[in-house]
């Protein structure tokens, strides 16, 4: 059993916008420090940086009107806690406390992606998905019900009719729709709008990647300060995030459909 979003979920769209962010501290910085909270919806977008890098008011309004047009923005931006920061002064190490779970896909995982990500790239619009052992839901938004229904005879689609969606019908807010981005691999940290020397980012990336690897769940832990993560230098498991965000073209990326 298993739920998917799309990219123009309200949760997805606050997730995007604090991946763009991120992926400009990286271009300010190759190691940036940056942690980022968005909250939106009904005209409005709130968002706190924490951070090592200089943002404008400006960049940050570019970013948001692109991904969800002209809304009122308001920004604080603040210098990441000195305690923090400290901690990765002199090398790399664990940015935080916390407990990853890497679990292999499953078959109805895989299929629930591709039925969404089939239904996105026709209908671009706020849309969310279940998959059971015997039941599909399709709910999505400015789509035709008559054919979805055509192209998927034996699911629930629309329930309750015909809906807008977005983020004047519902409000979003990072790192809240997690199930959907990791499958049976979500714990207690979030996966967006973080730098790259945050746990919740590369070991959740480097636990997910191995379980597909290896067909095993991976079970990993780690307190603030940590070297060494599954035996590894924790650097190595930073610099493996980052070839993995590289290659799929960045943080706004992983955010649009998370790590399947």
């Amino acid at each position: 059993m298993i739920e998917k979003v799309n990219p123009s979920h309200p949760d997805k769209l606050a997730d995007r916008i604090a991946g763009a962010i991120v992926d400009l501290a990286y271009k300010k910085n190759n190691n940036p420090k940056v942690a980022v909270e968005v909250l939106l919806g009904h005209g409005h977008c709130h968002i706190i940086i924490e951070t090592s890098e200089k943002f404008t008011k400006n960049e940050i309004e570019k970013i948001v009107f692109r991904i969800v047009g002209k809304v009122e923005v308001d920004l604080l931006v603040v210098e990441q806690d000195k305690y923090l920061a400290g901690n990765q002064k002199d090398r790399i190490r664990c940015g935080d406390n916390g407990i990853f779970k890497g679990v292999p896909l499953k078959e109805c995982d895989k299929k629930l992606s591709k039925i969404t990500r089939d239904i996105y790239n026709k209908y671009p619009y706020d849309g969310k998905y279940i998959l059971t052992d015997d039941k599909l839901i399709i709910c999505q938004s400015h789509a035709s019900t008559e054919e979805l229904k055509d192209l998927y005879p034996e699911a629930t689609i629309n329930p309750l009719g015909d809906w807008t969606g977005g983020i004047d019908t519902d409000s979003g807010a990072t790192n809240r729709k997690l199930g959907s981005d990791m499958a049976e691999s979500v714990t207690g940290g979030g996966l967006h709008g973080k730098d790259l020397s945050k746990a919740d980012v590369s070991i959740n990336i480097y636990a997910f990647k191995k379980a597909q690897e290896t067909g095993k769940t991976v079970k990993l832990f780690c307190a603030i300060g940590d070297e060494f993560i599954d035996g590894k230098p924790y650097s190595e498991i930073v610099e493996y995030a980052r070839n993995y965000i590289n290659e799929i073209g960045g943080f706004e990326k992983l955010a649009e459909w998370g790590l399947y």
